[in-house]
């Protein structure tokens, strides 16, 4: 937490040394422990940021056949003010059965847990059946070139992986009063696009206004869009995750959730989840205005109005079928559409039964009897990148936080309970013993 390795300070490569200088201590070899010095930055070479990526390599015993697990996280963080914290960000404190500071829950907290899982294991004896290769990448939160970097020139040193272990997710969570809630391990991570929409107009003096208004006409197309219904879907993870998810939510969602569940095309089941806090954004696509513009003087007609409208696409989703939607939404010519990226769908990762067995053993191990599912999340990781080239990825969250009054991810005071650091690395040793330890 010390080290503060937010984007522009270029404080990454010391804390991928500092990593790897404890695997070094802890026995493993030169050799098998990297420091991978990388650039990011806008294509015109503005905006540099001088980062890192740790690469550490376990390997099996004699006689290991199976490809490797790789251990994924990554060690940059949002940026944090002081005069927004109690305390400084980036010094650790603890108080009142909470460890504070930037990064203690997104996401120190989880590199520490894979960290001292490892040495500790390594320390008793252990020995894995098959490589297990840790990758920590260095801006997650800024650009992802680090991803992009491990699935092109950086996989030969990840030795093709069968599939990924990631520590980015905050998937197990308890109410303030200690009983479980429920812990989630997605499989999959909805898309990201970016589309501007854009009303030009021949303007004129503010005195003698027209019904043909650049502004009204942007406001009424965002009107219809906010009205709007993507089509619910349902797939392989989001049904296993409300068929659990029904036995635990409130009677009227769990009626919702069975109501849908049993007719996938029950568009008013699925609209009455949706409206859920709890489940907003994981039955459908979803779009919403985050930027708007318009009007150069305060007396004259608008020749000009923008909004940049945000979705975040169901997996698998195409983003430019989404623009054609997005066109009959706004159903006005003079309204035009553009998608401003191109990013491609987000792909999902098929269930397993070894690693949804080894998760669920590792949390009820420590919170007995705690509900368990697969998931999906309405954010981004690093993730995506491995799933797109056909490298499965699981978030086996090892974090547990008290909700709602933990939920402070990159936000003011951000918290982890003290002992859900140390049941972090808990978890770990069991998920590998599971996956990598001695034949059961």
């Amino acid at each position: 937490v010390g080290i503060p390795t937010v984007l522009g300070r270029g404080k990454v490569p010391e804390m991928a040394a500092y990593l790897a200088a404890e695997f070094q201590r802890a026995g493993w070899a030169d050799g098998d422990v990297e420091v991978v010095p990388y650039d990011t930055g806008n294509p015109d070479g503005t905006g540099i940021d001088k980062t890192a990526a740790l690469i550490v390599r376990w390997h099996a015993g004699s006689g290991a056949r199976r490809r490797p697990i790789l251990l994924m996280g990554h060690m940059d963080v949002v940026e944090a003010k002081r005069e927004e914290f109690t305390s400084d960000p980036f010094a650790l404190a603890e108080r009142d059965g909470y460890f504070y500071g930037r990064g203690t829950v997104y996401m120190k907290g989880g590199i520490v847990a894979v960290v001292r899982a490892l040495i500790e294991m390594r320390a008793s004896g252990f020995r894995p059946r098959r490589d297990l290769v840790v990758l920590f990448t260095g801006d997650k939160e800024s650009h992802g070139l680090g991803a992009e970097k491990a699935v092109t020139a950086w996989l030969g040193r990840l030795g093709s992986p069968e599939y990924a272990l990631n520590a980015d997710g905050l998937g197990i969570r308890v109410a303030d009063d200690g009983t479980p809630i429920g812990a989630s391990m997605p499989t999959g991570e909805k898309g990201y696009a970016d589309y501007t929409l854009t009303v030009r107009n021949r303007g004129g003096h503010s005195s003698q206004p027209r019904p043909d208004n650049a502004i009204y006409t942007l406001a009424h197309a965002l009107e219809r869009l906010e009205a709007h219904r993507f089509a619910p879907v349902l797939n392989e993870t989001t049904r296993a995750y409300f068929t659990v998810r029904r036995t635990t939510a409130p009677a009227p969602l769990a009626g919702a959730l069975a109501r849908w569940l049993a007719d996938p095309a029950d568009a008013a089941a699925a609209d009455a989840i949706e409206a859920t806090d709890s489940e907003v954004g994981l039955t459908r696509t979803r779009c919403v205005a985050t930027m708007l513009k318009g009007g150069h003087a305060s007396n004259a007609l608008p020749e000009l109005a923008t909004a940049l409208v945000n979705c975040r696409l169901f997996p698998e989703a195409s983003p430019d079928a989404l623009r054609d939607e997005l066109e009959r939404v706004v159903a006005d010519p003079e309204v035009v559409v553009k998608r401003n990226d191109n990013y491609p769908p987000t792909v999902m990762s098929p269930l397993r039964a070894d690693v949804t067995a080894a998760f669920t053993k590792a949390v009820r191990a420590i919170h007995p009897g705690m509900s368990v599912a697969p998931s999906i999340v309405t954010g981004a990781t690093d993730a995506r990148t491995f799933r797109r080239i056909g490298i499965p990825v699981y978030a086996v969250s090892a974090q547990w936080l008290r909700v709602p009054s933990d939920l402070r991810v990159n936000q003011r005071d951000e918290r982890i309970p003290v002992q859900s650091l140390y049941d972090g690395v808990r978890h770990w040793q069991i998920m590998l013993d599971e996956l990598a330890g001695r034949p059961k």
